[in-house]
C-alpha cells in the first residue's frame, strides 16, 4: 500500500482541519441558547443550509461507492438521483408547509398531534435506531480507511483513533448545536466537493488531457450510459426513479437529521427555496461523482491497472497507491468531510428527538432552563458514547456480511415512518394509537420475508429499493385496518 513520504503530513492537515472547525464552533456557538441549539434561533440563511446539506446527504460510504460502481452500472445511478428531485418536490410542497404551520422543532411532534403520543414515540424510536446504526456504520467505514492508511503507520490502535475522532466531533457540536452546524457543514461540504473535483483533476493530469478532452472521453465511453430501459434489469429507469423519489421523501423529508436545519430557516419560503437549490446541487454533485468513476476506469485501462473485485476499494486504491501524496491527502480530507458532516449532525438531531419526543423535557414546566441545558448536554454526550460503542462493536464483530446486514436492517425503519406520515396526511381517520408499535414491527418483518423469498415467490424477481415503498404501504394498510372513522381536530400550532 502507498505510504506517505512524511507520515505526519496528513496528521498536520487533519489537525488544521479540526482547528478550523473548532474556531467556527467557538465563534458561532459562544452565545447559543436552547433555541440556538435546536433550531438556530430560526435565523439560518437558506443558501448556507442548502450547501451544508450536501455533506448530510452524502457519506464516506457514498464517497467511495458511487465512483466505484460506475464500472458495473455506468451512469445508471443518476436515475435514482433524478428520482430524488421528484421527492424533494413533495418535501417542498407538502411536508415543509406542514412543519412550518405547526412550528415544529421535532418533526415527530406531528405524529403526536395527529395520531397520539405512542405514535410519536414510535416514529422517534425508529429514527433513533436507524440513525444511530447508520452513523456508526458510516463512521466505522471512514475510520477504517484512516486507520489503514494513517494511524497504523503511527502505531495508534483503532479504539484510540476512533475515540479521538468522537471527542473532536463532540467538542465542536456540544455547545452550539444547529447554530454551529449550519456553518461547519458548509465548510465540510466545501471540502467534500473539493475532494471529488481535485481527485478528478489529478487523474486528468495523469492522463495528460485537457478538461474538454476529459469530457469528450467520458461522453464517448461505455460508462456514460445514463438510462436503462430493460424492464427485467434491476437498473430499469422506472424502478430506479420511483425508488429514488421515495428514498428522498423518507430519508430526507421524514428524517429529523435532514429536516432540523431546514426548520432553522427564517421562513417557509426560504426553507422551500433551500430545498429547490439543494435538489439542483445534489444532481450536479452526483454527476461529478459518476464522472470521477468513469475517469477512474479510463485511467486504469490506460495504465494497465486491474480494478479490484470489490468496487468500493477502487478509489482508495488509485488515490493512495498510484496518484501520489497530493491526491492521497485530498482523498482523506474528502472522506473525513463526507463522514464527519453526517456524524456531527446526527449527535444534535438524536439529542433533539430524545429530548423532545421520548423524554418530553421541553414540556416539563418544573425544570429550569439551566437544568434543561444540562440534560441536553448529557444526552448529547451520551449519544457520542453510544456511537463509539457501536463502532467498537462493529470492529469486534469483524464480519463484513454481518455488519452490512445490520446496516441494511436499519434501512427497514424508514418504511414505517413513510406509512405513519402518509396515513396522517392523506386520511382523516384516527389510528388506535397503542397498536402503532406492533404495526410498525410487523411491516418491516413482512418486507424482510418478501426480500428473502422474492426470487421463489415471484419467478426469479429480485427486490431492491422498492422494498421501502412496500414497507410504507404495509404500514399504511395496517394503520388503516385498525383505525376509526373520526379523529380530533388537529391544532396549529400544537397544544402544549
Amino acid at each position: 500500500m502507498h505510504a506517505f513520504e512524511n507520515p505526519w503530513l496528513p496528521v498536520m492537515v487533519i489537525a488544521g482541519y479540526f482547528l478550523v472547525l473548532m474556531g467556527i464552533s467557538w465563534f458561532k456557538g459562544r452565545n447559543a441558547d436552547q433555541a440556538g441549539y435546536f433550531i438556530g434561533n430560526k435565523s439560518s440563511a437558506w443558501y448556507m443550509v442548502a450547501f451544508g446539506m450536501i455533506g448530510d446527504s452524502l457519506s464516506g460510504v457514498t464517497f467511495v461507492s458511487v465512483p466505484g460502481q460506475v464500472g458495473v452500472q455506468h451512469f445508471n445511478y443518476m436515475q435514482i438521483v433524478l428520482g430524488y428531485v421528484a421527492g424533494y418536490v413533495v418535501i417542498e410542497r407538502i411536508l415543509l408547509p406542514l412543519y412550518y404551520r405547526m412550528n415544529l422543532t421535532s418533526i415527530y411532534a406531528y405524529l403526536g398531534e395527529r395520531m397520539g403520543e405512542v405514535s410519536r414515540q414510535t416514529g422517534s424510536f425508529y429514527f433513533l435506531l436507524s440513525r444511530t446504526i447508520g452513523a456508526a456504520f458510516r463512521l466505522f467505514i471512514s475510520a477504517g480507511v484512516l486507520q489503514i492508511f494513517l494511524f497504523d503507520n503511527l502505531g495508534v490502535p483503532f479504539w484510540l483513533s476512533v475515540s479521538l475522532i468522537i471527542i473532536l466531533i463532540l467538542a465542536y457540536t456540544l455547545r452550539g448545536g444547529i447554530k454551529t452546524l449550519v456553518w461547519t457543514d458548509t465548510f465540510q461540504s466545501l471540502f467534500l466537493l473539493a475532494g471529488v473535483v481535485l481527485t478528478a483533476a489529478a487523474i486528468i493530469s495523469e492522463l495528460n488531457w485537457s478538461f474538454g478532452q476529459a469530457v469528450n472521453q467520458i461522453y464517448s465511453s461505455e460508462y456514460s450510459t445514463l438510462f436503462n430501459w430493460d424492464v427485467q434489469s434491476k437498473y430499469f429507469f422506472g424502478k430506479q426513479f420511483i425508488s429514488g423519489m421515495f428514498i428522498a421523501i423518507a430519508m430526507t423529508g421524514l428524517d429529523q437529521n435532514m429536516m432540523q436545519k431546514n426548520l432553522s430557516c427564517r421562513s417557509l419560503e426560504e426553507a422551500q427555496k433551500n430545498i429547490r437549490w439543494f435538489s439542483l446541487i445534489v444532481v450536479l454533485v452526483n454527476l461529478v461523482f459518476v464522472a470521477l468513476g468513469a475517469l477512474m476506469y479510463l485511467y486504469a485501462s490506460q495504465q494497465g491497472i486491474q480494478p479490484p473485485s470489490r468496487t468500493d476499494d477502487f478509489l482508495p486504491l488509485l488515490t493512495l497507491e498510484h496518484l501520489g501524496n497530493f491526491a492521497a491527502v485530498v482523498f482523506l480530507l474528502g472522506i473525513i468531510a463526507a463522514t464527519f458532516s453526517s456524524a456531527d449532525s446526527v449527535l444534535t438531531t438524536l439529542t433533539t428527538s430524545l429530548y423532545y419526543d421520548i423524554f418530553g423535557l421541553d414540556r416539563n414546566q418544573s425544570l429550569s432552563e439551566v437544568r434543561k441545558r444540562r440534560y441536553r448536554n448529557l444526552i448529547h454526550a451520551g449519544f457520542a458514547v453510544l456511537l463509539l460503542g457501536v463502532i467498537l462493536l462493529f470492529k469486534a464483530i469483524n464480519n463484513e456480511a454481518v455488519i452490512n446486514g445490520i446496516f441494511t436492517a436499519a434501512g427497514y425503519t424508514y418504511g414505517p415512518l413513510l406509512g405513519l406520515f402518509a396515513f396522517g396526511i392523506f386520511t382523516k381517520r384516527q389510528v388506535r394509537d397503542k397498536l402503532t408499535p406492533l404495526i410498525c414491527v410487523l411491516a418491516p418483518l413482512l418486507c424482510w420475508l418478501l426480500s428473502k423469498y422474492s426470487s421463489l415467490l415471484f419467478g426469479g424477481y429480485q427486490m431492491g429499493f422498492e422494498l421501502l415503498v412496500i414497507n410504507g404501504l404495509l404500514t399504511f394498510a395496517g394503520l388503516l385496518l385498525f383505525s376509526q372513522a373520526k379523529r380530533p381536530a388537529l391544532q396549529y400550532p400544537p397544544s402544549k
